[in-house]
């Protein structure tokens, strides 16, 4: 047992700084030449919305800790404030890294006649399309806003883009006569970020809707008598909220929240703008969106919001995304019999996006019209649009079927279409269950209950086709007894949370998901001390748990080989002698977003193995209930260790997590040529399936 000294000793990643490394392995995957060159676009556009919410709720809670006036939390405002400091330091970094990024998109862009113009650069037959453009489509939708101190700028949302324009009124002399300040939010939620111009000897033009409003600024102000116009491009992040499930002590941020006066909810943090903006114009949106000393000023290049390049126009060049990977229909899962029937034969397993999601849409419509079914329960946390769960759902109930479903109504920017779909459901006639409070609903669970023995579902992700054709999830289907009991009883927790419940199968949390997790390293701490089989392989998005961070050192320290596939956060440093040697990393970005939590232990040989929703973070072991199945079927288990084992051995798309944010390139020594984890595991579903 280590004392308690060594213990502060233990290295420890910041959660908000390693996930700024994380965020940069997918600025530099747009770096990468060898990928297809529309593709390196949107991961650029995949940062930039990444950061933009990271300000929102992670720098804004470090923020109001920083600023709130209480001695007790001194420790804690030390931490957030090195931390912030971190941060700026890396995003100012980072931002140069992707304005030259950026450049060498655009130029090579140009090499495959794909041309993004200035006003500027257009010709005389582009202005006439852009004149024609505003006047009977742009015209109405560029309302500008005269910056005066009686017009309070607040309720602007942080989603847009804007211009701040200086006007300039001149004498005949060309001496000045007077000026003023506007600003236009840019319409991009109805006309896009970038405008199409005609085609011209098979050469593409696109320009930014920035540009456009720019050479129409004189068709926007007729008959105000400027004779000037200069617009520069800015935007500003808010606080969006503060994040009650930090890694902070229980209740500090509860307090915080509540204390913190000097920061309404809604000021900006962070401004974006264009370095060449005049300081005069600075100074007066400086004022206006109250910037103080705290909050995050980057001086930038001409564009920003780069967010948007997630909507970069395809341009009919099919050759410059990636090849299409149709998902797999599994042959075991795609005849004519019924699937409640295969499940209860033996356990089943989809790996999305590699096998499709209709699978498991095709498992819910049956239950919806099967006779032998008699109820459904379900989480959801997150819902498509067009939700065929909920549509299978809502036939169920209507069928006569006992249906339950608990949704979270806390999940992060789905609030509203969560709160929608309630509504259809609760008029369906199903059992809407709203969470419970102070813990979020975050496991992705399915009981359904039939006369000829019950089946359950457990996921690694949202119950979402969207996310199941962009996520890398795993989902069993079993009728294992035991399992399938807990699985129920989980339901039965939500609803009363506060009832005595234990569980053997499955780890679940806040009840004893952190306590089990420390008792399977402790065998394997064990079995090595012993000279028995012992290692951890382990597939996560983040890992920031000061006590199983410290676990898993004591296990590197004992010899205990962990080798870990970590997408996000994480706050080991590995390969430090003596703690961490037995320790390694390896972080993926890919045209999909690694998302299952897999975890393997040896146990002396015979292995265990679990998959499940939890990361492990503070979040999910305290303040969520989080469920983690363990898996027995052989042949699960076998696909279930290659997957691991495939994205450690990923060297094109894998990056180094060592706790230094160098982000270098992985090396594995059997691979003399690059490993690509997702490309042999969709290539192999696929040779399976034939």
């Amino acid at each position: 047992m280590k004392s308690k000294s060594t213990k502060q000793k233990l290295p420890y990643v910041e959660r908000d700084v390693s996930w700024m490394y994380f965020n940069q392995r997918i600025l530099l995957e747009a770096s990468r030449p060898e990928v297809p060159l529309l593709e390196r676009i949107n991961f650029l556009g995949i940062y930039s919305n990444n950061l933009d919410e990271f300000f929102r709720v992670r720098v804004a809670t470090l923020n109001r800790i920083i600023e709130y006036g209480n001695k007790n939390f001194r420790k804690e405002q030390e931490t957030a404030l090195r931390t912030l400091k971190q941060i700026g330091k890396l995003h100012n970094r980072y931002y140069e890294q992707f304005e030259k990024i950026f450049t060498k998109i655009l130029e090579e862009l140009k090499e495959e006649n794909i041309f993004v113009i200035k006003e500027t650069e257009m010709t005389l037959e582009q202005k006439e399309f852009i004149t024609f453009f505003y006047q009977n489509k742009l015209n109405g939708s560029t309302n500008p806003l005269f910056l005066n101190s009686s017009h309070p700028f607040n309720d602007q949302t942080d989603e847009n883009i804007y211009l701040a324009v200086r006007l300039t009124r001149k004498d005949t002399s060309g001496k000045e006569k007077e000026k003023d300040y506007a600003v236009i939010e840019l319409p991009t939620t109805e006309f896009g970020r970038f405008i199409q111009l005609p085609q011209k000897d098979g050469k593409t033009y696109l320009i930014f809707l920035d540009d456009v409003i720019r050479y129409c600024l004189p068709m926007i102000f007729v008959g105000m008598k400027y004779t000037d116009y200069e617009a520069y491009t800015f935007k500003f992040t808010k606080d969006a909220e503060m994040e009650i499930d930090s890694d902070l002590r229980t209740g500090v941020l509860q307090k915080i929240s509540k204390g913190v006066k000097s920061r309404k909810k809604g000021e900006p943090i962070r401004f974006v703008y264009d370095e060449q903006m005049p300081k005069d114009l600075l100074r007066k949106l400086i004022g206006v969106l109250n910037i103080d000393k705290n909050d995050t000023r980057v001086a930038g290049g001409r564009y920003h919001n780069f967010k948007d390049l997630m909507t970069f126009p395809d341009c009919n060049r099919k050759d410059l995304k990636y090849p299409q990977w149709t998902p797999i229909f599994k042959k075991e899962l795609n005849g004519s019999e019924s699937l409640l029937t295969l499940i209860r034969q033996k356990d089943r397993s989809l790996h999305y996006p590699f096998h499709s999601f209709d699978t498991f849409i095709r498992v819910l419509r049956e239950a919806a019209i099967s006779k032998e079914v008699t109820s459904i329960k379900m989480t959801l946390y997150r819902l498509a649009k067009d939700s065929k769960v909920v549509k299978a759902l809502i036939c169920a109930a209507k069928n006569g079927k006992k249906v339950t479903v608990v949704i979270e109504l806390l999940a992060r920017f789905d609030e509203a279409s969560n709160i929608n779909w309630s509504k259809k459901m609760q008029d369906a006639g199903i059992h809407v269950i709203f969470g419970v409070e102070g813990l979020k609903i975050h496991s992705k669970l399915v009981h359904i209950a039939t006369r000829n023995g019950d089946i359950a579902c457990i996921s690694t992700g949202n119950f979402h086709e969207g996310n199941a054709r962009m996520y890398t999830d795993y989902t069993i289907m079993t009728a294992h007894r035991p399992i399938v009991r807990e699985v129920n009883s989980v339901f039965n927790f939500i609803e009363k949370p506060y009832a005595p419940t234990n569980f053997r199968e499955l780890l679940v949390s806040p009840n004893d998901m952190r306590k089990r997790l420390i008792s399977l390293i402790n065998k394997e701490i064990k079995n090595k001390e012993q000279g028995k089989e012992a290692y951890i392989l382990a597939k996560v998005n983040h890992i920031t748990d000061h006590t199983l961070v410290e676990k898993l050192y004591e296990a590197s320290m004992a010899g205990v080989k962990v080798d870990l596939v970590v997408r996000g956060n994480c706050s080991l440093v590995t390969g430090l002698p003596g703690i961490s040697e037995n320790i390694h990393i390896n972080g993926i970005i890919d045209r999909y977003l690694e998302h299952s939590r897999i975890f393997i232990f040896a146990n002396d040989g015979d292995e265990k193995y679990y998959i499940g929703s939890a990361d492990w973070m503070p979040r999910n072991l305290d303040n969520r209930i989080e469920v983690v199945t363990p898996v027995y079927d052989k042949e699960i288990q076998a696909d279930l260790k290659k997957v691991v084992l495939y994205g450690l051995q990923d060297t094109a798309k894998g990056r180094i997590v060592d706790g230094s944010g160098e982000n270098q390139p992985s090396q594995y020594a059997s691979f003399s040529i690059p490993f690509r984890s997702q490309e042999e595991l969709y290539n192999e579903y696929k040779r399976d399936n034939e």
